[in-house]
């Protein structure tokens, strides 16, 4: 070896050693063999078929961007249009920085999997004394607490609301559970918040920064907000839709002074295509070092995170489409498999904004695509066309045959029996329930007369405002902002004394956050 080539290749190591993932890695460009007409012709017919207000689309393989795509308006009809450095909500998939940031502690010998919960955070209370005992830092993360699917999320979801984090953690002492901890598998999103609090006290500054300091300035994914921002200064930001009649209008859309998301461990993080394509590149290339020349994870917790930790439920229809034969919750992502590959994936789902990450290691392949309208039968279409497109490129599958399969399908809310027609209720025919009512994790709630009519206003979640409605026999809420599309019923009756309220979702297969089986009302007083 010559001097020269010697030098050379100490020259070439220590640049690799110092550079960070944006800035040694070449531009994407277009490998042989990119199919590139055939991702947006997948792309483009399920835009129209959805008609979709903005997309972002991105693949990765063999370490290399190898194709986005994107389309749309960050807000309808404002001619700002979606790129590449557009801000989504990733919704859920901030679960998997959650768990990221947990492993980077432990990497530091912060804290452990088999930490008490309790030893980070000396007042965490669940219901019940055994279970606050025994619940690890790990049982935060794969839903096996017990607690009923969904159980507290009224606490996160309609935003914006007046919970706090602390409010979180006060009100699991008051969540019953519904089957015994660790027995089988309940999405949970309450804990994740829990989870993103033990970070912050074994990592010694808020969740918010600790995010900044593990994931997005080591691999610098410089335009993901974890905090609260200025949108303008920001720029650039995706805001969530839905559908009305042939068009798409805002829901929820974000104030000049974005605030600090409460949720943010469970579902509150916002990143663009460019920044969650490095997100997944680095989880396909252990290899990839962060900006100061360092692994970002060791093998170890890249192994425990990947695990299979809780087994999950295998759907008829991922059975049908995927020949899915294990499923299985690891920490903050989804383990399993399609036509026979190793995949380990995630969605996000809030209202106006949809979100999916898959990866399939065994292919070195992985894609990230966001949605900032009504999204669930697109998401699932999209997600199954691009998987095929890497481990079945020989199958003739389609968007219109996926798409019509699942229009066909009935839903279990049109097997159910009809409804009486709902008609407004008059103060004087429910006088004995009017007042002031409290339940002990959600706070209180007004059933008031106003005029002609009841009003239902929960304290601190002020989407939560409806009319109280008659069908049939049975009373129920009708929330007035249409965004907030899962009605409730209210069953009033006389209990230890005193008035309780109970309520349920009108369809029981509505979306599960909506958690009204998990309320227990009681009168405190009449209404002001």
């Amino acid at each position: 070896m010559t001097a020269f080539s010697h030098r050379a290749r100490h020259f070439v190591a220590a640049l690799l050693f110092v550079c960070s993932l944006a800035s040694c890695v070449s531009p994407p460009k277009q490998p042989t063999g990119v199919d590139k007409a055939a991702l947006d012709t997948i792309v483009d017919e399920v835009i129209a078929r959805y008609r979709l207000p903005g997309i972002a689309v991105g693949v990765v393989r063999d370490g290399r961007v190898i194709y986005t795509r994107t389309s749309g308006e960050t807000v309808a009809g404002s001619k700002q249009t979606v790129d590449t450095d557009t801000l989504f909500k990733i919704a859920s998939n901030s679960k998997a920085m959650t768990a990221a940031v947990l492993a980077r502690l432990i990497d530091r010998g912060l804290l452990r999997w088999e930490d008490p919960v309790t030893r980070h955070l000396p007042g965490f209370k669940m219901s019940d004394a055994w279970i606050t005992r025994e619940i690890q830092v790990r049982d935060l993360l794969i839903h096996n607490s017990g607690l009923r699917e969904g159980a507290g999320d009224l606490m996160l979801w309609p935003e914006p609301n007046a919970y706090t984090r602390a409010d979180i953690l006060a009100g699991l002492a008051h969540l019953k559970p519904q089957q015994s901890f660790r027995a089988q598998y309940a999405y949970d999103n309450l804990l994740y918040v829990v989870a993103g609090e033990v970070a912050a006290a074994a990592g010694g500054i808020p969740y918010e920064s600790l995010v900044d300091r593990e994931i997005f300035t080591p691999l610098g994914m410089t335009r993901c907000q974890a905090g609260g921002f200025e949108r303008n200064v920001v720029g650039n930001v995706a805001q969530p839709h839905m559908r009305t009649g042939d068009g798409n209008v805002v829901i929820r859309g974000d104030a000049a002074n974005v605030p600090v998301s409460t949720s943010a461990a469970a579902g509150g993080i916002r990143c663009s295509l460019n920044d969650m394509l490095t997100w997944i590149r680095v989880w396909l290339d252990p290899q990839l070092r962060g900006r100061d020349g360092l692994p970002w994870l060791t093998p170890e917790r890249r192994k425990e995170v990947w695990n299979t930790h809780m087994p999950m439920p295998i759907s008829a229809r991922q059975r049908r489409w995927e020949d899915t034969r294990f499923l299985a919750y690891g920490y903050g992502w989804r383990i399993s498999d399609a036509d026979g590959r190793w995949r380990v994936a995630h969605t996000g789902t809030l209202a106006g904004m949809y979100s999916a990450v898959t990866l399939l290691p065994e292919m070195n392949v992985g894609f990230v695509f966001m949605i900032n309208g009504e999204g669930s039968d697109a998401r699932q279409v999209l997600n199954r066309m691009l998987v095929a497109h890497f481990t079945q490129p020989a199958q003739k599958l389609t968007v219109a045959a996926l798409a019509n399969e699942l229009a066909d399908t009935p839903s279990e809310a049109a097997l159910s029996p009809q409804l009486a027609p709902r008609t407004p209720v008059r103060p004087a025919t429910v006088s004995q329930w009017l007042g002031r009512y409290r339940d002990p994790w959600f706070g209180d709630l007004r059933v008031c007369a106003s005029g002609d009519t009841v009003e239902v206003q929960a304290a601190k979640s002020p989407l939560l405002s409806g009319s109280l409605q008659r069908s049939g026999e049975r009373l129920s809420v009708d929330w007035h902002d249409p965004s907030v599309d899962v009605d409730a019923w209210l069953d009033f009756s006389h209990e230890h004394d005193g008035i309780a309220l109970h309520m349920a979702k009108m369809d029981p297969d509505a979306d599960f956050s909506f958690d009204y089986e998990d309320l227990a009302f009681v009168r405190i007083g009449d209404c002001p």
